[in-house]
C-alpha cells in the first residue's frame, strides 16, 4: 500500500486564492487508505479507555465516527453555531478576519469522562483550541487530540496546551 499521504489532494486556490486546501476525499474514497488512517489514529489511545470521541464539523465527523466505532467509545459532535438542537456551550476564536465559533450540547460530556479529540486537520489550532475548552468546560477528561494531518509550518499546535497532540501525516 502506498504511504497515506499520497492520497491527499492539494486543491489550489480553494476555498479562496492562495490557499492550497487539503482534500482528504481522495484518502476516504479508497477503503484500505480510509482503513489505515483510522487505525493509525486510534494506535496510541487503544489502551487508553476512552469513552468519547469529540468530532470537529465536517470532516472530523468522519474520521472521528470511525476511531470511536474503532475504541468502542461513544461519539458527540462539535459543530458550528445553531445546529445542535438543544442547550449548548459555545466558543469563539479568531480568524485571520474575525471571529467564528463552535458549540457542543451541555449534556454530551459528563464528569470526568474520558475524551479524545478528532479532526482532519491541524492548521493554526484556532477550531482544535476552541474544542478543547468545550471539554474542559464540560469537566471532560481530555486524554488527547488525533489529526490525521497537521500544517506544522502554521504552528497550530502552539495554541493547544499540554493536551497530548498525535498526527498521523505532517504536511
Amino acid at each position: 500500500m502506498k504511504a497515506l499521504e499520497t492520497y491527499i489532494r492539494t486543491v489550489q486556490d480553494f476555498p479562496k486564492k492562495g490557499i492550497g486546501f487539503k482534500d482528504i476525499t481522495t484518502l476516504i474514497k479508497d477503503g484500505d487508505a480510509f482503513r489505515k488512517s483510522i487505525e493509525a489514529l486510534c494506535e496510541p489511545f487503544r489502551n487508553q479507555q476512552i469513552e468519547l470521541v469529540a468530532g470537529i464539523e465536517a470532516r472530523g465527523f468522519i474520521f472521528g465516527a470511525a476511531v470511536a466505532l474503532e475504541l468502542g467509545a461513544g461519539f458527540v459532535p462539535i459543530r458550528k453555531p445553531g445546529k445542535l438542537p438543544a442547550e449548548t456551550n459555545r466558543e469563539t476564536y479568531s480568524l485571520e478576519y474575525g471571529t467564528d465559533a463552535v458549540e457542543i450540547h451541555r449534556d454530551a460530556i459528563q464528569s470526568d469522562m474520558r475524551v479524545l479529540l478528532v479532526d482532519d486537520l491541524l492548521a493554526t489550532g484556532g477550531t482544535a483550541a476552541a474544542a478543547i475548552r468545550l471539554v474542559q468546560q464540560l469537566d471532560g477528561d481530555l486524554i488527547g487530540a488525533a489529526f490525521l494531518i497537521e500544517l506544522s509550518f502554521l504552528r497550530g499546535r502552539e495554541k493547544l496546551g499540554s493536551v497530548p497532540i498525535h498526527v498521523v501525516i505532517d504536511l
